[in-house]
């Protein structure tokens, strides 16, 4: 795991928002690549994986149920 991504989900970061969902992204891939910044020739790859697991994210926690709620609803304190 990498050691600078947070936990995003309600209630742990209620206010997590797409950015923190990025910056996330952006250390997996960068991660599993094993590259900071990707060459030239590589770029689209990598933009495009860092896009598909912000998504991702996004759309787990939003379908992810905290203690009987869905996350979105405890991340807006329902």
């Amino acid at each position: 795991m990498c050691r600078s991504i947070k936990t995003l989900r309600p209630p742990v970061t209620p206010d997590a928002t797409e950015e923190d969902f990025h910056a996330a992204a952006l250390q997996y891939v960068r991660k599993v690549s094993g590259f900071r910044a990707p060459a030239a020739h590589n770029r689209e790859a990598f933009d495009r994986a860092v896009d598909a697991v912000t998504e991702a994210t996004a759309t787990l926690l939003a379908e992810l149920e905290v203690r009987g709620q869905s996350a979105r609803a405890a991340r807006v304190g329902a």
